[in-house]
């Protein structure tokens, strides 16, 4: 990719989330990711140029000294920051702006500092491996949080009992973020059980939120819109898989052949989220198992009489494994996080020429790796304690919200990474991303979030008291007599 030579009609819109826009070559194997900000800011500085650098190389650092060493070489792509010509990236925000959904336009593109982030398309496979008329299918799960917190911190004791994505789901439905609430459940997704990833994945399927999209060839072809009135169309997806599944097109098992085609696909989603996993040298793959925390949302639909205590794991190397190890970094829970969050604020209003040595907003290095490593387990009192859970909270809440890419595309017999399945055949690949840092200052709303999802939890699913007039009524006797 000549940067000197770049023109906006070799690239497409992609997609984009609350912080940036990403934009996809029509012939190479490369997205750019530019950052957007609040249209109203429309005054800048040359110090904001030098800003929006500084920030994509953090993101790039972060993803390669800490969270690529966390969720394994294999899995994490960091990119490169790239200087792009004015130009080109002013035209280029002129001829994406019509097919930004939106909702989404509150934001602009960052048409002033030219700084990008340059990462692999990976909703593509690589070219050598497409020997088939028909394009890679990318499955793209934001998973969130896999286990129920065990922090002696937790004040509610439906915390330990109800996941946050469940009861988040009944706040986010009161402020009309959503029209429906979501039955997936991440700790099924999380178990290992396939019965139990079936009914998760199944549900994600269903109503997808922005937790699930489906892309072929490149193209967004499922998904939830913004405004999410209208639930996304199983058909219409049944019919884009088709060709992937022709010995799904019958009766299958006594499914239908819709639903032959649907079991097909989620089966290939479950093995691919498993695999990885090496072996012992009794040829099964090591478990992960989740003793701290009790493995069941009690929010979940999956049937409770089909639970299988100790039965299930995660294949140690398998994608999830490694996010939710990560994930579980966060052992104090926010509400044993906040107060050390409050012993660094006072510490820092004392001495404010120390957040550089503490690595309160970076450098993302091996020295903030080693804090988030090396974080002693008693807490002795000191800021170095308080930060370095800090450091290990922002790094979990990382893992939290990430995403899984999942590529696949039919393929020859003697091809590497395939998926052991009867038939067909398929080479996959699964990545992680959006691997940002979570910012230090956001701590606090973390905490009035968190008050406010289980408040709300609390009082929407509290069963009202029986009234006085029902009872008295119950305790009344009518006597019928023939007249």
């Amino acid at each position: 990719m000549e940067l000197d030579k770049m023109d906006e009609n070799d690239w497409k819109y992609h997609g984009e989330g609350n912080k940036s826009l990403v934009v996809s070559h029509l012939q190479h194997c490369r997205v750019l990711r530019l950052l957007k900000f609040p249209s109203e800011d429309s005054a800048h500085t040359r110090q904001t140029a030098e800003q929006a650098f500084r920030h994509i190389l953090n993101i790039v650092d972060y993803s390669k000294y800490v969270m690529k060493p966390l969720l394994g070489e294999e899995y994490v792509h960091s990119g490169e920051v790239v200087k792009l010509p004015l130009d080109f990236v002013r035209q280029l925000s002129l001829k994406v702006q019509q097919e930004r959904p939106e909702l989404r336009c509150d934001k602009v593109m960052d048409t002033f500092s030219g700084c990008g982030l340059c990462l692999p398309n990976l909703t593509q496979l690589p070219l050598h491996h497409l020997r088939d008329h028909r394009p890679p299918i990318c499955v793209e799960i934001k998973p969130k949080c896999g286990f129920l917190p065990f922090s002696r911190h937790i004040t509610k004791e439906c915390k330990r009992k109800v996941c946050r994505f469940c009861m988040h789901q009944h706040y986010k439905l009161a402020n009309g973020k959503w029209k429906r609430l979501s039955r997936y459940c991440p700790l099924d997704l999380f178990s290992g059980s396939k019965q139990r990833m079936y009914v998760a994945l199944k549900n994600l399927l269903e109503e997808p939120q922005n937790n699930l999209k489906i892309f072929k060839g490149g193209e967004l072809i499922f998904s939830c819109k913004d405004d999410a009135k209208q639930q996304p169309d199983l058909n219409d997806l049944i019919q884009h898989l088709r060709p992937y599944f022709p010995h799904s097109n019958g009766l299958y098992n006594g499914h239908q052949p819709g639903k032959a085609v649907l079991n097909d696909f989620i089966q290939v989603i479950c093995s691919s989220l498993l695999s990885g996993g090496d072996s012992n040298r009794s040829g099964e793959p090591r478990k992960m198992h989740l003793s701290e925390s009790r493995p069941h949302c009690e929010a979940s639909p999956f049937p409770r009489d089909l639970l299988r205590n100790g039965n299930h794991g995660l294949p140690k190397d398998s994608v999830l494994s490694k996010i939710l190890q990560v994930q579980m970094l966060d052992n104090l829970d926010i509400e044993g996080i906040y107060p050390l969050y409050k012993r660094v604020e006072q510490y820092l209003e004392e001495f404010p020429k120390e957040r550089n040595r503490l690595q309160i907003d970076g450098p993302y290095n091996e020295s903030f790796m080693d804090t988030v490593k090396n974080c002693p387990t008693e807490d002795d009192g000191s800021v170095e304690y308080a930060v370095g859970k800090v450091h290990q909270y922002r790094v979990a809440m990382t893992a939290k919200d990430c995403s899984i890419m999942i590529t696949f595309a039919p393929c020859e017999e003697d091809e590497e990474h395939q998926l052991n399945l009867e038939k067909p055949r398929f080479t996959y690949s699964v990545s992680i991303l959006d691997l940002d840092p979570k910012p230090y200052e956001g701590i606090p709303h973390q905490f009035k979030l968190d008050t406010k999802i289980v408040n709300y939890y609390l009082r929407s699913t509290q069963a009202p008291p029986p009234s006085s007039l029902y009872k008295e009524r119950q305790e009344c006797t009518l006597l019928f007599h023939a007249v």
